[in-house]
């Protein structure tokens, strides 16, 4: 008996629905490329609940002739090619003739399209891939096409869709995808009534990116074209200042069809070599073109992918365009901060790191004088560094010998008795009007209790002093050593401090140990944020894409957790409100921005992690930077904070703080020992 025999047309257009129809984003996907096909100038698409509901597309192309209305649904029915040598000259969007007969089988469809404008055109139902009717109807030029109740009669693959919103943000990839590829088309998106994105179709791609990334991305895109005698590139990428947190922003246009390919992909990060921060990405959108026998389209079920003839030239073509584009512009990111008044009024000046001059007193009832060791004097809320009393270090190679005359100690360096080198904000001087009367909490003791009192000190409005919101415990995590005493030595190349003791010679990472202090310190802070919130006096402007914003509107919430209230003005906008104090100053901005595109990446948002990634964010924005030289009592006041943290040695991404070298070490580089 044969065991071997032909498939159904039905349930062979299901098996091709698999491949081709993986999501209601596919279903959109293969009708707008139908639609650009037709030589459309305006595309409307309509969806309801994520697509899963009704997806509609409506077009002024071409139209489909009546006699051709129910071919079209015959699977690999195609007007694209008409023998083996158009594969290898392929210039429409779709070819396979297999999108059509894969939406049918599993939805129900309608189709109301006109060759002419003359009001008489077909209309063609389908159901499950059963045609239901086909008649005349009236219709303008163009075509219309309804998928309702996508995937139901197949439940397996209804049951694996994601949420509305997840649906809806793959559709909204997918249009903004063609809008850039397209812009001498007009494209709408409309969800459950909201219009996500409209752009004019006037070939201003400029135009088509404000409308998808917000004016402000697009005022920092650089304008790229180049040819040679087998490709030719256009489009913009932005400077290195603008930059994502991933590879999203980066749109690949090869044939009027948006691509991914890793090679493209790594030839782009190599004209960025250098010019990014780590982990971060351009905004980019490049267009690619070429002769159609130089690149394969039909590799790839959904024509995601593509193959190249002549892939080495292709990607050192566009590095080295990119690159000439960025290396022939002035780079230097535009300032953040004004001096205003007198006869500075209108240059800008960069933020340097200081500490007030040491003042240390004797005076008793003072908070340098009593704080007991390990204590958290008044730490500089935007800087999130201050001193214990005394302490492991000991500056500028101070004898360490019984009797020897002790270093000023480091708590003199910023108690509030001290003057200020800069002027604390207002609101920090008022939440630091309470001090005098506070008493900071002991270094904890070897029974794990704290020795002496700490009453909750409170400034203006009832809000805990900086002091009272962090005072670290002095206790490492469980099985890290102590933190060794050091005799500081000097700085190398304004980024690394050297200090040494009995054992050897140790080099610290200013940043990472300036990263770890402020890491624990705004830990400490997330953990009450509400408390410190306050508005600003002109809210922060925030501009995402269109779907970015619907998502974001609905994880506000999220963010007053961390103590920014975030609110939608409109549109693809959104103003901040107010936020906590000890906001690192000047990087407000850049911070709300990268917690937004956090918790938008996030499918399944932690209160816990929220509150870690925030504080890491804040903690690298207020650090010092290398390249930063600082005084011997900076030094002093960095390493006694260091000393104090619960985790001294590696920074918040992992990174080491303090390296040493032993005398041993030391003894065998210069073959002392052999």
């Amino acid at each position: 008996m044969a065991k071997i025999h032909v498939l159904d047309e039905h349930i062979a257009n299901q098996i091709a629905a698999g491949e081709v129809v993986e999501r209601p984003a596919s279903v959109v996907k293969e009708l707008v490329e139908n639609a650009i096909d037709a030589g459309s100038t305006r595309i409307e698409v309509t969806v309801e609940e994520g697509g899963l509901q009704s997806i509609r597309v409506k077009d002024n192309g071409s139209g489909i002739e009546p006699e051709d209305c129910e071919t079209a649904f015959y699977r690999h029915a195609t007007s694209k090619i008409a023998n083996g040598r158009d594969l290898f000259q392929i210039t429409s969007l779709g070819f396979r003739g297999e999108a059509l007969p894969s939406i049918a089988s599993v939805s129900k469809l309608t189709l109301l399209t006109a060759s002419a404008d003359d009001g008489k055109g077909r209309v063609v139902e389908i159901e499950g891939g059963k045609l239901i009717r086909s008649e005349d109807a009236p219709s303008g030029q163009g075509s219309e096409l309804t998928v309702r109740e996508l995937f139901y009669n197949t439940p397996a693959r209804l049951k694996y869709m994601k949420s509305i919103q997840t649906e809806l943000g793959h559709i909204s990839d997918a249009m903004y995808r063609m809008a850039l590829a397209h812009p001498d088309i007009s494209f709408t998106l409309q969800h459950n009534g909201n219009q996500l994105l409209h752009t004019l179709g006037n070939g201003d791609l400029l135009q088509v990116i404000a409308a998808v990334y917000g004016t402000s991305a697009a005022k920092a895109m650089l304008p790229v074209k180049a040819e040679d005698p087998d490709y030719h590139i256009s489009g913009y990428i932005s400077r290195p200042e603008w930059t994502r947190s991933n590879r999203n922003g980066v749109t690949t246009i090869v044939g009027g069809r948006y691509i991914r390919s890793n090679g493209l992909n790594a030839a782009i990060m190599r004209a960025y070599h250098t010019l990014l921060p780590i982990n971060r990405y351009p905004l980019l959108v490049l267009r690619l073109d070429m002769h159609p026998s130089l690149v394969d389209v039909n590799v790839h079920p959904a024509k995601l992918e593509v193959r190249f003839s002549k892939e080495p030239e292709l990607y050192s073509f566009v590095e080295q365009e990119l690159r000439k584009v960025l290396l022939g512009e002035n780079l230097i990111p535009r300032p953040t901060r004004e001096v205003i008044g007198g006869k500075n009024s209108g240059a800008f000046i960069q933020e340097q790191f200081a500490f007030p001059k040491p003042q240390p007193s004797d005076a008793p009832g003072t908070p340098a004088a009593e704080a007991p060791h390990g204590g958290s004097p008044l730490a500089d809320p935007r800087t999130g560094i201050g001193s214990g009393a005394g302490g492991p270090v000991r500056s500028g190679g101070a004898d360490p010998r019984p009797g020897a005359p002790a270093a000023p100690p480091a708590a003199a360096l910023l108690s509030p008795a001290a003057a200020p080198a800069q002027p604390l904000p207002p609101q920090i001087r008022e939440a630091a009007s309470g001090y005098a009367a506070y008493q900071p909490p002991a270094r904890a003791d070897s029974a794990g209790g704290y020795r002496g009192s700490a009453p909750a000190a409170a400034g203006r409005g009832g809000y805990p002093s900086p002091e009272v919101l962090y005072a670290p415990s002095g206790s490492l995590e469980p099985g890290l050593p102590q933190f060794p005493e050091l005799n500081y030595i000097g700085q190398h190349h304004g980024t690394y401090i050297i200090a040494q003791n009995d054992s050897g010679l140790y080099l610290i990472d200013q940043h990472a140990a300036h990263e770890r202090i402020n890491y624990e310190y705004y830990y400490e802070k997330f953990g009450q944020p509400a408390d410190a919130s306050q508005e600003l006096l002109l809210p922060i402007t925030l501009e995402f894409t269109p779907s970015e914003s619907r998502q974001l509107s609905e994880r506000l919430h999220w963010f007053e957790q961390a103590g920014v209230y975030l609110e939608h003005f409109g549109g693809q906008t959104f103003l901040v409100r107010s936020l906590p104090y000890w906001f690192p100053e000047g990087d407000e901005k850049a911070i709300v921005e990268e917690m937004a595109e956090w918790v938008l990446s996030e499918r399944m948002i932690d209160l816990a992690k929220l509150r870690e990634k925030s504080s890491i964010l804040c903690s690298c924005k207020a650090s010092i930077k290398a390249n930063q030289k600082l005084t011997e009592q900076e030094v002093s006041a960095l390493l006694t904070r260091l000393a104090a943290c619960r985790q001294p040695y590696t920074c918040p991404h992992g990174r080491p703080i303090v390296v040493s070298f032993s005398a041993y070490d030391l003894e065998k580089l210069f073959k002392r020992v052999m």
